[in-house]
């Protein structure tokens, strides 16, 4: 079965007979791409599940007041960033830790999961983007990861496409640095120069 267009999805949402089917339909269609945004986010796998669940709760309770200004993707987008970034302000304000000991354990739960596929090279990447404020993340994750256009996260986040463009380049700075230091602190320790007293041996 292929994807179903918005003009399709919310037809079937607004007759009361095909209501739920329609939105079990949307969940269908979303929850893959949707998921793997916020497991970039947060990083677990059973709290992402649950700030997915959160998302789609939301999004069926304020389905009815959807303006069709954006599209439904937009739309889902911006609760599942909203809810990502409520989520860990409350996992920080809950374990009473500093930013410092909060990018740690998302570290920390990268490293053991099962979930997170690739080379030594990506998982770098992955930690190094972890570092990043939520929002910057969330910003740099939509572009590089996700592809999403400009005008897509201007409508996901409520920020005007020029910020999120100065947002996502200094965040590229930020993770190409960090990758250059992280490559030059585990660079094995070059040989030392021999010694005069090598020499004379």
């Amino acid at each position: 079965m292929g994807e179903f267009s918005d003009a399709e999805l919310l037809a079937l949402y607004r007759k009361e007979e095909s209501r739920n089917y329609a939105f079990n339909l949307l969940v269908r269609q979303y929850q893959r791409r949707l998921y793997a945004f916020i497991r970039r986010m947060v990083t677990d796998h059973d709290e992402a599940q649950d700030v997915l669940q959160n998302t789609f709760i939301k999004a069926w309770k304020g389905l009815d007041r959807f303006r069709e200004e954006s599209q439904l993707y937009s739309w889902l987008y911006r609760i599942a960033h909203n809810e990502c970034l409520s989520h860990l302000r409350r996992q920080r304000r809950h374990l009473f830790v500093s930013d410092a000991k909060a990018i740690e354990r998302l570290t920390t739960t990268l490293d053991s999961s099962e979930h997170f596929s690739g080379d030594a090279i990506q998982r770098r990447l992955q930690a190094a983007v972890l570092r990043l404020p939520d929002k910057q993340r969330a910003v740099f994750i939509m572009k590089y990861f996700e592809g999403l256009k400009y005008e897509e996260m201007s409508t996901a986040t409520g920020t005007s496409v020029g910020a999120l463009k100065s947002s996502y380049h200094i965040a590229v700075k930020k993770i190409e640095q960090w990758l250059v230091m992280d490559q030059t602190k585990d660079a094995p320790q070059a040989s030392k120069s021999p010694t005069s007293d090598d020499k004379t041996r």
